[in-house]
């Protein structure tokens, strides 16, 4: 495990404190699942940005005026 130096002006370092505290925590746990979490929404946004890239793909060239003609579409069966 690494560990890593941050300078935080005081009023951070004490809102942080009592935050943890609130939750049983230390300032470090508080800092490590921050960064846990910014790097998972990362991931799952890079997930979605490819799953969006996929779906473009596969519908490239679509067109819905060119599967059904307009009579069909607005045709009113009895």
């Amino acid at each position: 495990m690494r560990n890593i130096t941050v300078a935080i002006d005081e009023e951070t370092y004490l809102a942080a404190r009592v935050k943890a505290a609130a939750q049983g925590s230390s300032i470090s746990a508080l800092v490590k699942q921050f960064l846990k979490d910014l790097i998972a929404r990362d991931a799952r946004f890079e997930a979605l940005a490819q799953e969006e890239e996929h779906i473009r793909t596969r519908i490239e060239g679509f067109d819905a005026a060119a599967r059904l003609p307009r009579d069909d579409l607005y045709r009113q069966d009895p």
